[in-house]
């Protein structure tokens, strides 16, 4: 394939699904995805993430209040098939312990496994930063688990830098 159509199938493929604000009826399928970010973070490391009964319900009540808050944002990404992904962010007051200023939060982003490498991802992303500065965020920040190398480098391409480094360890040794 040349270069030229190279490119215009990756145009193509990036203008095949639309990033917008979350609406009630998208929960179920937003909550679906939230909940497989769940179980992955889980599974990387079960003793710092938290798993729990009824993901699903739990993330599509706790977003579909998260809706209708001023200050937070719940994005989606839809094709032809519905929800592609989301991302999830929020305004954030002042933290005196993390010495960090009220800011822009990026809680969330997930794209399901059969729309990755299409550009999704950074969309959210990039219309949440968006829309966080209209918020008056002067600055976005995010955590990403150490194993999701995919994320970093997702971050990293779009502007993010890395300012602080979270470590654990369990009480009991382990």
């Amino acid at each position: 394939m040349k270069r030229e159509e190279k490119n215009e199938a990756a145009s193509a493929s990036e203008r095949d699904f639309v990033v917008r604000p979350c609406t009630p009826s998208d929960l179920p399928a937003v909550a679906k995805l939230a909940a497989r970010l769940v179980r992955e973070h889980h599974a990387m490391d079960p003793y710092r993430f938290l798993i729990f009964d009824h993901i699903e319900e739990g993330y599509a009540a706790y977003l579909g209040s998260e809706i209708k808050r001023k200050r937070s944002l719940v994005l989606v990404a839809v094709d032809a098939d519905g929800v592609i992904g989301y991302a999830y962010g929020r305004i954030e007051p002042r933290d005196w312990n993390a010495l960090r200023e009220s800011c822009g939060a990026l809680h969330d982003v997930y794209v399901d496994e059969i729309a990755r490498n299409r550009g999704v991802g950074a969309r959210l992303v990039d219309e949440m930063v968006k829309r966080l500065a209209s918020l008056g965020a002067p600055r976005v920040v995010l955590m990403t688990a150490v194993q999701n190398t995919n994320a970093h480098r997702l971050f990293q391409r779009l502007g993010f830098r890395t300012t602080m480094l979270e470590m654990t360890k369990e009480s009991d040794g382990k």
